[in-house]
């Protein structure tokens, strides 16, 4: 996520890190100024992650694409991400990113491994991108933008 936001709001990407706890950036996008929250998802930090939940109005999620032993792993966090109650109704984005690794799975064999078309009570969409080069990005945004519930 960290190399997707920062490509959003314009800033150099050669030099990224996995973050360690979380970041905000404010990205224009639309008619939406939107308050991006990256939060690192190092397993140990992970319980924290609730503390963000509330008056979320999209998650998003990145998914390594040519990490396929973590596919299993990644999709029982976002299965109980979704039971969360703060994010009940909220849209989903996936973006499936480093589509352009030789050993990167689709977008549609994520969606079939995260089980995404058994998601009933909220709108998602699966996008894929190859985020250094910002191929996909913005489709995916402009996505979570016409997807945000007006409160």
């Amino acid at each position: 996520m960290t190399t997707i936001l920062k490509s959003l709001a314009s800033e150099d990407i050669t030099q990224v890190t996995p973050t360690q706890g979380f970041n905000i950036k404010s990205v224009q996008s639309e008619n939406f100024k939107l308050n991006v929250w990256d939060i690192g998802g190092a397993r140990k930090i992970r319980p924290y992650w609730r503390n963000y939940f509330e008056n979320t109005d999209v998650l998003i999620y990145v998914v390594d694409s040519a990490d396929i032993k973590r596919l299993e792993e990644t999709g029982q966090e976002l299965s109980e991400l979704l039971l969360e109650e703060k994010l009940r109704g909220v849209p989903l984005l996936v973006y499936a990113n480093k589509q352009d690794l030789g050993n990167a799975v689709t977008a549609a064999e994520i969606a079939e491994g995260l089980g995404l078309h058994n998601i009933k009570d909220r709108d998602w969409q699966i996008q894929s991108c190859i985020a250094i080069e910002g191929k996909g990005v913005k489709e995916g945004l402009e996505w979570a933008c016409k997807n945000i519930k007006r409160k």
